[in-house]
């Protein structure tokens, strides 16, 4: 998978040498361009939509974080690289993919470069099998066993299934149903449905998803 990749960087000689080393070490990279400010970098990245930039910490006019409070909903990961490390704790408040210190090390920037294309690849492949589901049908019954009997529920009115050990939790919209089943019963009883088990612990109504 070839990464959509920015570097936002007020510093010239910086830019060149991250420039080449992904050139060099990360061929997996697509470089759609370059800016020196937040302006400007916020320009490229609502032009190129990237899967990746590489920002820098502190930039004329703003620093990283301004720029990304302007992107709210940004689906591209972040790889903040600055020759300061107390940034790192903010770096982390605002999900950075990885944190790289100047100067740059090769080996540490392969690991970033990496790290990320996993991670686009797992959301690739996730959606993938989200947007692949055929139109279920999404009226239905299903049977809950409860210590007293059973219960019954329309199964467009369940949320998501949650994992607990050997029990699953049923999610409504104003309540939580807790049924002695593995999270694979329900996997299986719900695949008529618009259901996608999205993590290890969560099954989901892909109708519910905003």
């Amino acid at each position: 998978m070839e990464l959509k990749t920015l570097i936002i960087e007020d510093e010239a000689n910086s830019r060149e040498i991250l420039r080449n080393y992904l050139a060099k070490y990360c061929p997996n990279t697509e470089l759609m361009g370059e800016a020196a400010n937040i302006t400007d970098g916020l320009a490229l990245i609502q032009e190129h939509k990237p899967d990746l930039v590489f920002l820098d910490v502190e930039m004329p006019f703003g620093n990283a974080f301004d720029l990304l409070e302007k992107v709210p909903d940004r689906d591209f990961e972040t790889v903040f690289v600055t020759a300061y490390d107390h940034y790192a704790m903010d770096a982390l408040n605002q999900h950075a993919a990885y944190y790289l210190m100047k100067p740059i090390n090769i080996d540490e920037l392969i690991k970033a470069v990496e790290y990320v294309r996993e991670v686009k690849q797992k959301e690739n492949a996730l959606e993938g099998r989200v947007l692949a589901t055929q139109t279920p049908k999404t009226e239905g019954k299903i049977t809950l066993p409860q210590q007293d009997g059973f219960q019954v529920l329309q199964v467009d009115d369940i949320y998501f299934c949650k994992a607990d050990d050997n029990y699953t939790e049923i999610y409504l919209e104003h309540k939580r149903i807790v049924v002695s089943k593995t999270l694979k019963y329900f996997e299986e009883a719900l695949k008529p449905y618009a259901f996608a088990r999205i993590h290890k612990s969560f099954l989901v109504n892909i109708a519910k998803v905003v």
